[in-house]
């Protein structure tokens, strides 16, 4: 029996899941999940944000080279 069945989850269920859980991750870019999820972008982006998992990732490395471009510009 397949996995998704023994589950309760329907097989677009299994691919929306297993296509949040990778793009979550870092694993798989937005066109290549939201494809394997059988969904435009559009609507993964709105599944997305109705689980609240982040489209981008912003971590304190990059805002830190910000902030130091921006001085090194002189915009700061």
């Amino acid at each position: 029996m397949i996995l998704y069945v023994k589950r309760g989850m329907t097989e677009a269920e299994f691919r929306q899941e297993v296509a949040l859980l990778l793009f979550g991750s870092g694993k798989l870019p937005l066109g290549y999940a939201s494809k394997l999820a059988e969904m435009d972008k559009i609507q993964f982006q709105q599944l997305l944000q109705k689980r609240k998992i982040p489209l981008y990732s912003y971590e304190i490395e990059d805002f830190e080279l910000d902030l130091k471009n921006l001085r090194e510009l002189g915009r700061l």
